[in-house]
């Protein structure tokens, strides 16, 4: 369980690496929606939370991920490297978020 001080920590990191993403999208014109957006901040706390307590995710195949473009792997690859700690597997899952918001074009 995430103390009070971790629950500090927690937002403090949510929000520097939602600013970062923010300039990421913002570089490549991509703009998410509204529910994007959600989905997008709910998935970078439960990222920040597994940065903070070292909780693993659960067993991702990467082959699930072949449909992804290699430019959204790249964007989730340096979120993911904001965090110092995370495995590779968070990039794929993360890509997802990129590459349907490139579809709002």
């Amino acid at each position: 369980m995430v103390n009070e001080a971790g629950s500090t920590e927690k937002t403090l990191l949510t929000e520097r690496v939602l600013a970062f993403i923010t300039r990421l999208l913002k570089n490549r014109n991509i703009t998410p929606n509204a529910v994007q957006e959600q989905m997008l901040a709910s998935h970078v706390r439960a990222m920040a939370h597994r940065s903070l307590t070292g909780e693993p995710l659960p067993e991702v195949e990467e082959s699930l991920f072949d449909e992804i473009s290699d430019d959204s792997l790249e964007m989730a690859k340096e979120v993911v490297e904001q965090f110092g700690n995370l495995p590779i597997e968070e990039a794929w899952l993360l890509s997802v978020h990129f590459e349907v918001a490139k579809d709002n074009l």
